[in-house]
């Protein structure tokens, strides 16, 4: 049996507007009905691994704890991370869980936003992997390139190990077009997928001999790792001194074990709107439409239409998104730009950048439907069972108009049932909870009004998802 370590902690800001900070790609069901995080799950399935560990962001922890429930995995192993510190430290604080256990614990170390289209291949190819991770090997997957692709790292294949892999003979950054053309001409070069496979004391060995700030500040940050629930939060204050370095520099290139597996299994980062029209069902005329969309006389467009319709006439090679709150035109030849919006939202402090008009929370999620100078509107949605943090606001008041569902409002020490159109008004400084304790989702309409309406207006008294200090 191996442990998977599947990475969920990336921002996925190159498929803004629909991929944003607080809800990135991987929680995002873009190529099917399941997200990607999902999909990385589902494609294990009957492998025989044991229980996942899941390194996240310490804002996506009920996130990743969802998506889990709906997949129908079990785990008491999601590590969250107060911050990034790049793929040596995450893959580190997870190899420390797994040796724990036991050092001879082997680990696939996998991305929650990948695609791969042939399951079967993927898994064969995790079988020959484990064979070298048995025998000491700290075990890449490169993938066969088809195009000369220039975004991605690139692996030089040594020699033959035995039938599951090769050696490698080097890593080699991102190369320009007639570089990249070369590599695919020679058949010896593969595409750094990121993935690996080891066993937790053979890269602990590795990572001390190479990195040994990285194995100190990790091995001293699992130690004294804090625990609640599910959840494994890091110690900011260790974690922060912990060098920002990929897996690649720290260990896989400094190592003389390293090997290879090689993959031609259809597998894509989905790093780009490019990149995702080439993975999606294409019409005759080669446009990708989801959602609501009418595309005449249009060739090679993607269509990802949220909300409402999207009509296009005699246009080509375009990217087109539409979300609740933001809309992206662009050619497929500049799609990686989208970063650069991106950026310039943020230095106009732009809540666009990051977030999106509907917040996931843990009990359910809200919808920001209108707002002005003084006042804010918002549909919220409360999950049968669940309820929101006893809470106090310093600058508003809240009116709150039952849609659908049933609500137990709590205020001020006082308890009302309310059904559909019935209301209750919430005054500033009251001490106030709102509960759903039916067996359908709760709909309440609440209007906000004040001098402040930010979301760091609340101070929590009592919540039963841990979020008071």
């Amino acid at each position: 049996m191996f442990i998977p370590a599947i990475m969920a902690g990336g921002a996925g800001t190159r498929l803004w507007p629909l991929s944003r900070k607080e809800f990135p790609k991987q929680f995002l069901n873009l190529t099917s009905d399941q997200s990607m995080l999902q999909q990385t799950l589902a494609r294990l399935e009957g492998t025989g691994h044991s229980n996942p560990i899941l390194l996240a962001s310490e804002k996506h922890r009920f996130l990743v704890a969802e998506q889990l429930r709906l997949s129908n995995v079990a785990t008491s192993q999601i590590v969250l991370e107060p911050f990034g510190r790049n793929t040596a430290p995450a893959i580190a604080i997870a190899t420390f869980m797994a040796a724990s256990e036991s050092p001879d614990n082997i680990l696939l170390v996998l991305s929650a936003d990948h695609n791969v289209a042939d399951v079967a291949g993927f898994q064969k190819a995790i079988l020959k992997a484990q064979a070298l991770a048995e025998n000491d090997y700290l075990v890449t997957f490169g993938i066969v390139p088809d195009t000369p692709e220039t975004g991605y790292g690139y692996i030089k294949c040594g020699d033959p190990i035995d039938d599951n892999g090769q050696r490698v003979s080097a890593f080699v950054e991102k190369p320009d077009l007639a570089t990249a053309q070369r590599y695919l001409d020679d058949g010896k070069h593969l595409w750094n997928s990121g993935m690996f496979m080891f066993k937790a004391n053979v890269f602990l060995e590795e990572l001390k001999k190479y990195q040994p700030d990285v194995f100190d500040y990790c091995q001293s940050a699992f130690n004294n790792m804090q625990s609640d629930h599910d959840f494994h939060r890091i110690p900011e204050d260790i974690f922060e001194k912990c060098p920002d370095i990929s897996v690649d520099y720290a260990v896989m290139e400094q190592t003389a074990s390293a090997a290879v597996v090689s993959l031609d299994v259809g597998w894509s980062d989905i790093g780009s709107w490019d990149a995702l029209s080439k993975v999606l069902q294409k019409d005759e005329n080669g446009n990708n439409l989801r959602g609501d969309a009418i595309a005449l006389n249009t060739k090679n467009t993607l269509i990802f239409s949220e909300n409402r319709l999207i009509s296009t006439i005699g246009v080509q090679d375009l990217v087109i998104v539409e979300t609740k709150d933001a809309v992206l035109v662009s050619h497929k030849d500049h799609v990686q730009d989208v970063k650069e919006v991106v950026s310039t939202l943020r230095k106009n402090d732009r809540n666009e950048a990051d977030s999106h008009r509907q917040v996931y929370r843990p009990w359910g999620h809200y919808d920001s439907i209108d707002n002005g100078k003084r006042y804010q509107v918002k549909r919220i949605f409360v999950e049968p069972g669940a309820k929101l943090s006893v809470q106090m606001h310093h600058h508003r008041s809240e009116h709150w108009v039952v849609v659908s569902g049933t609500a137990n409002v709590y205020c001020n020490g006082e308890k009302k049932l309310l059904t559909e159109n019935q209301s209750v008004y919430i005054p500033i400084g009251a001490i106030h909870s709102l509960e759903n304790p039916g067996k359908i989702p709760l709909e309440v309409i609440e209007v906000q009004s004040g001098s402040y309406l930010g979301e760091d207006d609340i101070e929590r008294f009592e919540d039963r998802y841990g979020r008071v200090d």
